[in-house]
């Protein structure tokens, strides 16, 4: 089949690909309500950003006085490569319908279709606060064809990383089918690294002001001449032109030679992916499907097994545990949470076995609820005839799940606050936390459960190799704000309170009564109102 009748096809793929996900986008009223609260998110930060980037554009003289113009031209293509990598890997790895897709159309086509379609994805998502900031920048600078000649600059980048991020990712999918255990190490180590990347950033700042370190000396060789000679051509017209170095000719001839060798070393990582199958497969799928070895995991200990709810949280937490996949929406937290680490740096003695033990309890109040409640409708849908028409009670369903996460979370927000403060010059306030800890866990639960069934989610999505449903990010963003911020309070509240900083006074326990009031009695409407929607839910 020629290559211009590959491509046609492709560009249809293509198109039917990306208006589905604008459908998905726009389909109801809860992800269109979802995608404008990260709009406000960012947005905000944007526009606070726009006046500088304007005053940038007014006062820069020569390409040299830029600010990390160098070290843009190297991340720039390294980003998209590996954002190109990691949306194979998540996203695009395998064709929806590949029965029928790849019976229909060459497998070049369906190549070109899959990445034609990411690619205007991700140009929807970052490519538009780009074309923002480039157009205020050009404003400033007093020269609108900037932004052509920036985006004919980009396009050949784009098109490369693309196809070679696409090969790359096919490539690590065919290696970690062939390797499962790697596939899990890496899975946790990527969680890892992000957890780790998220906190890390909290101290840099800090660092950096308190040693006196220059960024501008530290980033001066992350940059690569041939690429920041390549990126001076998007200014050719506008006052900061320069001569054309030969290396800049080099680096878009390059570009443009290794855009159609990535396509051909795609197809055939692709033909090699789609058409084979793992050697591994049927071993591992008796290896599960051993009754010894189902039965031995699943059976429930004590205290679990004492209860018909308790039996039904220990089914979540092995189901969890086979496929962990299912928690990566716990890692909102960590961007919560990030912003505090600093405390630890700043705190000492009894300050920091304070501080240690707060951020264990608010942890523990995040995952009791978020772990397994955030979504009880949308993760029960492959036996919601079974939930429904079942003699067990409804209550006995939400509980389970209640206690799936509270098995967790409430582990976390006692045991770490009673072990630390127990090493303090008053471990009484440990055993305050504790009790506390228990109701601020318990009421977390009972709210996530009726968030998540106020927003239930359905569709399966690819995330971290694995279909999963995973919360509505509406749902979420609420249940974190709620959580961490509430639980943050009470805790301040609390602790001004054992330490004696608060006097006890009329204004002060109406305070309190009001926050105990707040805290209860929203929770237990949540939970009622969870009971009641699974109550009267029907399957169409």
């Amino acid at each position: 089949m020629r290559l211009s009748t590959d491509v046609r096809h492709g560009l249809r793929i293509a198109s039917a690909e990306f208006r589905r996900s604008l459908r998905g986008y726009t389909r109801d009223l809860r992800r269109v309500l979802g995608i404008a609260l990260l709009a406000l998110l960012f947005g905000g930060t944007l526009l606070f950003a726009l006046p500088g980037v304007y005053l940038l554009g007014q006062h820069v003289q020569t390409l040299s006085t830029i600010p990390f113009l160098g070290q843009i031209a190297l991340l720039v293509p390294l980003g998209l490569l590996c954002i190109a990598v990691l949306r194979t890997l998540e996203r695009i790895g395998t064709p929806a319908s590949e029965d029928l897709l790849l019976t229909t159309v060459h497998p070049r086509a369906v190549i070109v279709g899959l990445i034609t379609a990411e690619t205007a994805r991700v140009a929807l998502w970052f490519g538009l606060p780009l074309l923002v900031v480039g157009t205020v920048f050009a404003a400033g600078l007093g020269s609108p064809t900037l932004v052509a000649t920036a985006g004919l600059v980009l396009f050949p980048l784009v098109c490369c990383t693309a196809v070679w991020g696409y090969a790359f990712g096919l490539a690590v999918l065919r290696v970690l089918r062939r390797l499962p255990t790697l596939q899990r190490l890496l899975k946790i180590g990527g969680i890892a690294l992000l957890v780790v990347f998220v906190v890390v950033s909290q101290f840099v700042g800090r660092y950096l002001s308190d040693e006196g370190v220059s960024i501008q000396a530290d980033l001066s060789a992350v940059q690569f001449g041939p690429l920041t000679e390549y990126a001076s051509l998007a200014f050719v017209g506008t006052p900061l032109a320069q001569p054309v170095d030969l290396s800049a000719v080099v680096v878009l001839g390059s570009c443009l030679v290794l855009i159609p060798l990535g396509l051909v070393a795609s197809e055939r990582q692709a033909v090699a992916l789609w058409f084979t199958d793992s050697a591994g497969d049927t071993s591992t799928e008796t290896r599960l499907s051993t009754p010894s070895d189902t039965v031995g995991h699943f059976t429930p200990p004590r205290p679990f097994s004492w209860t018909k709810a308790g039996r039904l949280a220990w089914g979540h937490l092995v189901r969890v545990a086979r496929k962990p996949q299912q928690l990566v929406h716990l890692l909102l937290v960590v961007f919560f949470l990030g912003p505090f680490g600093s405390i630890f740096l700043r705190s000492s003695g009894d300050g920091l076995l304070a501080s240690i033990a707060g951020v264990a309890v608010v942890l523990g109040v995040y995952i009791s609820g978020a772990a397994f409640t955030l979504n009880p409708l949308g993760d029960d849908r492959d036996h919601l005839p079974l939930v429904l028409l079942t003699d067990t009670d409804t209550r006995t369903h939400l509980h389970g799940r209640a206690g799936a996460g509270l098995s967790i979370g409430l582990p976390l927000a006692v045991l770490v606050p009673v072990g630390a403060l127990a090493l303090s010059s008053s471990p009484f306030y440990g055993l305050a936390f504790a009790i506390a800890a228990v109701g601020w866990c318990i009421a977390g639960s009972f709210l996530a459960l009726g968030l998540g069934c106020a927003y239930p989610v359905y569709e399966e999505r690819e995330m971290w190799g694995v279909e999963t449903v995973s919360p509505s990010a509406l749902v979420l963003m609420t249940y974190s704000i709620v959580v961490v911020f509430g639980t943050g309070l009470g805790l301040v509240l609390l602790w001004y309170l054992l330490t004696g900083h608060i006097a006890l006074s009329v204004f002060v326990l109406t305070g309190v009564c009001i926050y105990v009031l707040v805290t209860g009695v929203i929770p237990v409407a949540s939970y009622l109102y969870a009971v009641r929607r699974y109550r009267r839910h029907s399957i169409e």
